[in-house]
């Protein structure tokens, strides 16, 4: 075999197998093109609407008295009371959660007569305690944090803070959500699929997105960073999934 014919071999074997790794590319990436899944991602709702069956309820009374045993002892009366009125009224004794002391001195400002502040005179102390009722009788607590004026009426500083309200099966109710969020995903995923012609196949990665509590008919805003509404009664909770499905 002469020099020209090597070189006219050579040229076609070179072209043989140029054409066999084309053929080898083209179809692997037939084969990955099919192995390729296509996906649709949906974002699903669920929301319940509860009666909160938790309540707990704060307030707090003081005294004053230049000295400091004098006030102690008045507020350990006040406390005395305040524990035989709620107790009259059916609060159980393991409900009432009385906080420490706190004690503050007083002072007036001294000024002279072009009114320069020239020191300070002490006046007395004012002792403070608050009381905690936490109680599953809502309607009873709610009820009775209306009603307490009475102390007052009896003579004791009592100020009184809105009650706030929870749901102690939060987290059964959560998962009900997030099963009614799936639901509503796959609908609406279906929906689109069907839409273009496609048949939609399994759920591959779901992930939760915003959980909120808001008062019903507060007029509260939904938030991207969630709320929990503690004022209300009646709330309703919601709950968004972030869904991926598969297309068949």
């Amino acid at each position: 075999m002469n020099n020209m014919e090597n070189k006219k071999y050579i040229s076609t074997l070179l072209i043989a197998i140029a054409i066999v790794s084309s053929a080898a590319i083209l179809g692997g990436a037939f084969k990955n093109r099919n192995n390729y899944t296509q996906k649709i991602s949906v974002t699903g709702l669920g929301s319940r609407d509860f009666v909160s069956d938790l309540i707990v309820w704060t307030g707090s009374f003081s005294r004053s008295s230049f000295e400091l045993k004098q006030a102690y002892q008045l507020l350990n009366n006040d406390r005395e009371l305040i524990q035989k009125y709620f107790t009259s009224k059916g609060v159980i004794e393991t409900e009432l959660i009385f906080s420490s002391v706190t004690i503050s001195k007083n002072y007036d400002d001294l000024f002279d007569n072009v009114g320069r502040l020239t020191g300070r005179k002490f006046t007395g102390y004012t002792l403070n305690q608050s009381i905690t009722i936490e109680s599953k009788e809502v309607e009873k607590i709610e009820n009775l944090s209306r009603e307490v004026t009475e102390l007052i009426n009896q003579g004791i500083e009592f100020y009184s803070e809105n009650p706030r309200y929870y749901y102690t099966k939060l987290a059964a109710l959560k998962v009900e959500m997030i099963s009614e969020a799936t639901k509503d995903a796959r609908s609406r995923a279906q929906s689109i699929a069907e839409n273009a012609g496609n048949k939609l196949g399994n759920l591959k990665n779901a992930s939760m997105g915003v959980f909120q509590i808001v008062g019903q008919n507060a007029g509260e805003d939904y938030s991207w960073g969630g709320t929990f509404n503690t004022s209300s009664k009646r709330k309703t909770a919601s709950i968004t999934l972030n869904c991926d499905f598969e297309i068949n």
